[in-house]
């Protein structure tokens, strides 16, 4: 009797543990599951080849055997950059695949209409494929971390820039008409304060529209002498190559989430994008001077077995690629523990953690008080062949 009620107590243990607790969905002995949601189709379809790169990932992550005896099944639905296709991927992932958590969704309209849904379930959403400013407060966000600079911080480094390169020119910006291009208009304003409205001029699109050529005419004839882009690739390359044909040699500010070459400068036209600035947290593989580079070698030979075929200059890849390898350090932090708590916990403390394509100096930080995971950049530029890094390593958190 002694026996059996020491077996009873064991296997209510083992059944209680961190692992496989009735109230951790998506964790098997050999098995987590996660969920993702990116506009793979639609208007923002370059930016959703993020998701493409960290599929990729993933799979080299479970050829290699998994993580700590487990094997990540990501289940990833497009959304085509639709929040009401968000609301009901999310849901499906949550209700009926019952994944432990979400990681990398990218849009920030979707995540914006998916997020209180997530908080009231309890399901952490890590790394998410926004900057938008409103994701970094933990209070409304406990459940959350974002996997780029906010795009707050980042406009106000552009602002900053600008303020030292061309102190007395007028300053046009184009943005997308929701929280992630207002975040930049806003960062300009708070940074510029009075002078906002002397020294900057703004045009804003829908991503329904489909070109911003008479955005750009118009914000030409402001007499501006810099274009902030703040936006999504397919809209940034148009504005390019509008200023080109227009003859308006303004200088470009392009916003992270379009500084791809493969997604926006190469439709642009790499010739008219000469001079393009824009702020990362990445090497470029055209760049000569990583062409012996470990990190940037791993990667190449990573993108040759996992995404033959594909354009490698298109950085949306290589941000997968880095969203993985985030991914696979917090599970490697969280050990045996997988309670979405835990998982939530390993999210916010990542302690100068260096992803090895990140430019050096940048290292990837997390606190409990914040929800940011990059917080720091550096600008580069377009040189016709590849981006050349210049300047310092610029710490969000402090412009």
């Amino acid at each position: 009797m002694l026996t059996k009620s020491k077996a009873v107590a064991a296997l209510a243990l083992l059944l209680c543990g961190p692992a496989f607790a009735a109230e951790e969905p998506g964790i098997t002995a050999t098995e987590i599951k996660i969920g993702g949601v990116f506009p793979f189709s639609g208007p923002a379809s370059s930016i959703g080849l993020v998701g493409k790169g960290v599929m990729a990932y993933i799979q080299s992550v479970n050829d290699r055997g998994g993580i700590n005896g487990r094997k990540i099944n990501y289940i990833a639905y497009d959304d085509a950059y639709s929040p009401p296709k968000a609301v009901e991927h999310v849901r499906k992932l949550v209700e009926s695949d019952e994944v432990s958590f979400m990681f990398g969704q990218l849009g920030t309209p979707g995540i914006s209409a998916t997020a209180k849904y997530l908080r009231s379930k309890g399901v952490p959403s890590i790394a998410i494929m926004s900057g938008s400013s409103k994701f970094t407060d933990v209070a409304n966000y406990p459940l959350t971390t974002t996997g780029l600079v906010s795009y707050d911080t980042e406009g106000k480094i552009y602002a900053k820039y600008l303020m030292r390169a061309q102190p007395n020119a007028k300053y046009a910006i184009l943005y997308q008409n929701d929280d992630l291009g207002k975040d930049y208009v806003n960062a300009f304003k708070s940074f510029l304060g009075k002078d906002f409205d002397r020294k900057v001029v703004t045009a804003s699109y829908e991503v329904t529209e489909p070109t911003v050529d008479s955005q750009v005419v118009n914000l030409r004839s402001s007499g501006a002498d810099a274009l902030v882009i703040a936006g999504t690739p397919k809209f940034a390359a148009q504005a390019i190559r509008q200023a080109a044909v227009i003859g308006w040699k303004a200088t470009v500010i392009l916003n992270f989430p379009s500084g791809s070459v493969g997604g926006t400068l190469a439709p642009a036209g790499l010739d008219k994008s000469v001079g393009v600035i824009v702020g990362t947290t990445n090497k470029d593989i055209l760049d000569a001077a990583w062409k012996d580079d470990p990190g940037m070698q791993a990667f190449r030979a990573f993108f040759d077995k996992y995404l033959p075929g594909a354009d490698i200059t298109n950085g949306s890849y290589l941000t997968g690629y880095q969203q993985g390898i985030v991914l696979e350090q917090i599970l490697k932090q969280c050990g045996n523990d997988l309670s979405r708590k835990n998982i939530l916990a390993q999210a916010k403390n990542l302690r100068d953690f260096v992803v090895p394509t990140a430019l050096p100096g940048i290292k990837v930080n997390t606190t409990e008080t914040e929800n940011m995971i990059w917080t720091q950049m550096r600008l580069q530029r377009w040189s016709g062949t590849s981006w050349q890094a210049f300047g310092e390593v610029l710490d969000a958190r402090s412009e």
